[in-house]
C-alpha cells in the first residue's frame, strides 16, 4: 500500500491534471456537456494507455540505448525539476509549448485533441514517462508492478473527474485560485526532481568510493 501511495502522490504531482484545467476549458468552449464527457474519457484513456506502455517497455529503452539508470535518474530529475518550476513560476503552458504560435493556431483549428495536446504533452509529458520508467527499475516484483497499475488507474480516475468537472473547477476556483493551486504543487514537484537527481548522485558516489 506504500508503494500505491507513493506512487500515485508522485505521478498525479508531476502530471497535474488541475494545471490543465484552463487549457481544457478554452478547448471545449464550444463543445456539449456530452462531448466534453467524451473528450474528457478519450483524453483519461490516452494517458492510462501511454503511462502503462511508459513503465512496462521502460526497461527494454534503457537496454536498448544503452542507458544506466542512474543516468535515467539524473535526466528524468532534471526534466521533473523544470517542469515544477514552470508551475511555481507561472509559466506552465508556455514549458508545455502552449505559448507557440504555430502550435495555438493548430489547437484553434483542431477537432479532436484527446490524444494531443491534452494527452501528450500536457498530462502524459517527458515527466511523467521518465518517473515511470525509474519506477520500472525500482518496482519489479509481481506485488509492487501491481501497485504500481494501480496507482496509474487510480490517477487516470482522478484525472477524468477533474477533467469532467473542470468547467466547474474553473468557475469555482478561478483562474487565481488554480494558479495557487498550480504553485503548491510545483513545489512538490521541484522536491520530487530533486529527490531523483540527488538519489542518483548519491548512487554514484558509493560506486566511486568503492
Amino acid at each position: 500500500m506504500d508503494i500505491f501511495l507513493y506512487v500515485f502522490a508522485a505521478l498525479f504531482s508531476v502530471i497535474n491534471p488541475l494545471g490543465t484545467v484552463p487549457v481544457f476549458v478554452g478547448l471545449t468552449s464550444d463543445e456539449s456537456i456530452s462531448e466534453r464527457n467524451k473528450t474528457s474519457l478519450l483524453t483519461t484513456i490516452n494517458v492510462i494507455v501511454i503511462l502503462i506502455i511508459s513503465f512496462f517497455a521502460g526497461t527494454y529503452l534503457l537496454k536498448f540505448f544503452g542507458i544506466s539508470l542512474n543516468a535515467l535518474r539524473i535526466a528524468g530529475g532534471m526534466i521533473i525539476v523544470t517542469s515544477g518550476f514552470a508551475l511555481l513560476t507561472g509559466t506552465f503552458s508556455k514549458h508545455k509549448g502552449m505559448k507557440n504560435k504555430r502550435v495555438q493556431k493548430d489547437l484553434d483549428k483542431r477537432e479532436k485533441f484527446s490524444l494531443t495536446p491534452l494527452a501528450i504533452p500536457m498530462l502524459a509529458g517527458p515527466g511523467s514517462i521518465s518517473l515511470l520508467i525509474t519506477f520500472n527499475q525500482k518496482y519489479q516484483t509481481t506485488t509492487s508492478i501491481i501497485y504500481v497499475i494501480l496507482a496509474v488507474l487510480a490517477v487516470g480516475l482522478a484525472t477524468f473527474l477533474i477533467l469532467r468537472s473542470s468547467h466547474y473547477i474553473s468557475k469555482f476556483l478561478g483562474a487565481s485560485g488554480i494558479n495557487a493551486i498550480s504553485r503548491i504543487v510545483g513545489f512538490i514537484v521541484i522536491s520530487i526532481g530533486v529527490e531523483y537527481i540527488s538519489a542518483a548522485v548519491i548512487s554514484i558516489l558509493k560506486t566511486i568510493n568503492v
